[in-house]
């Protein structure tokens, strides 16, 4: 099974997108990166589908995981690298 789609949201000065980005990097995840602070309107687009206002936002394939810390929540219940891999659900 192929590695499913990892769209990031963020912005240039968000320490917590970097460590995201450096923590999937770890993982050999590669990823796509949208920055909402030169978009307005993916900025709305991320808000529309998070319901939330803060970056990053994390999405593997179709599941939306959330931040930094709720991406971290999941590789600390054992959930993440089954998502990873293209495998489950959060």
């Amino acid at each position: 099974m192929s590695q499913p789609a990892i769209t990031i949201y963020s912005t240039q000065v968000c320490p917590y997108c970097v460590a995201a980005k450096n923590f999937l990097n770890s993982k050999g995840a590669q990823w796509t990166e949208v920055r909402i602070d030169l978009d307005p309107a993916e900025r709305e687009k991320m808000m529309a589908l998070t319901k939330r206002t803060s970056v990053p936002q994390i999405f593997i394939g179709d599941v939306h995981v959330g931040g930094y810390d709720d991406m971290i929540a999941l590789h600390r219940e054992g959930k993440l690298e089954p998502l990873l891999a293209g495998q489950g659900q959060a």
